[in-house]
């Protein structure tokens, strides 16, 4: 809970199917980041999961792709 209340939104996908989603970066109770993928509907949060990132796939924060390496 404390990674949505105080995390940040830093993937929008307002094209999500069947509601609009995000990604949000936050930490757990660990202190490690955490990303939650979160789906919005008029009055409902949807969580639809949580992952610990992988930090060849991110950025030193955790908040922005790396871009893939062919």
């Amino acid at each position: 809970m404390n990674a949505l209340i105080h995390g940040e939104i830093i993937e929008e996908y307002p094209n999500d199917y069947p509601y609009p989603s995000c990604l949000v970066l936050g930490l757990s109770p660990a202190g490690k980041h955490l990303h939650i993928v979160c789906g919005m509907s008029e009055n409902t949060l949807w969580l639809i999961t949580a992952y610990y990132p992988n930090p060849d796939e991110w950025s030193g924060d955790f908040s922005v792709r790396k871009e893939k390496t062919t």
